[in-house]
């Protein structure tokens, strides 16, 4: 094939689809606390995607370089940022799973946040909700949703700061689970 048609065959592909932005939306409740929520659609199944939310080894491909099961507490998922990080250091993050049906849906609260996380004492009522659907042949979609940020000056900075870093968790997690 000579050159140029190989070139002229390269601009005329399609271009890829952009994603679809993840857009948080923030409710009241009838109690006066806020639900952060959001979601994505990602080529996977539930399963790929379930491996990814409820394994250590699925959190590091996502979400943090360091995941493990804390020894003696299997619902209990220590995290850091820091590649370095030794168990229960000042670094880490410790999630317990509080509640699961496997491959469709995982609910967390944070126990341990790094040292200096601002307002955690207001943070640790939180829970965070995954909950996967089919969304059709090798699809998932997952719906990201965390409850009880109350009204108050900490639930309105959590919020803030947990609407863009939940953004962009999901961002990562669907950029994880995208086939090349």
């Amino acid at each position: 094939m000579p050159h140029w048609i190989a070139s002229l065959l390269l601009f005329t592909q399609p271009p890829q689809e952009a994603p679809v932005p993840i857009t948080p939306v923030v409710t009241t409740e009838a109690d006066g606390t806020r639900t952060l929520a959001m979601e994505t659609t990602v080529d996977a199944s539930p399963a790929e995607v379930w491996q990814a939310i409820a394994t250590p080894e699925g959190w590091q491909r996502w979400a943090a370089p360091v995941a493990r099961l804390v020894p003696g507490a299997e619902d209990m998922l220590e995290t850091s940022y820091a590649p370095d990080a030794k168990p229960g250091d000042a670094t880490t993050i410790r999630q317990q799973f509080v509640a699961w049906i496997p491959g469709r849906m995982l609910a967390f609260r944070t126990t341990k946040a790094p040292d200096g996380f601002p307002n955690f004492d207001t943070y640790r009522k939180v829970v965070t909700v995954f909950e996967l659907m089919p969304a059709g042949p090798g699809r998932t979609r997952i719906v990201l949703t965390a409850v009880n940020y109350p009204d108050t000056e900490a639930g309105k900075q959590l919020l803030g700061f947990f609407r863009q870093g939940n953004a962009e968790a999901m961002g990562k997690l669907r950029a994880a689970l995208t086939k090349p």
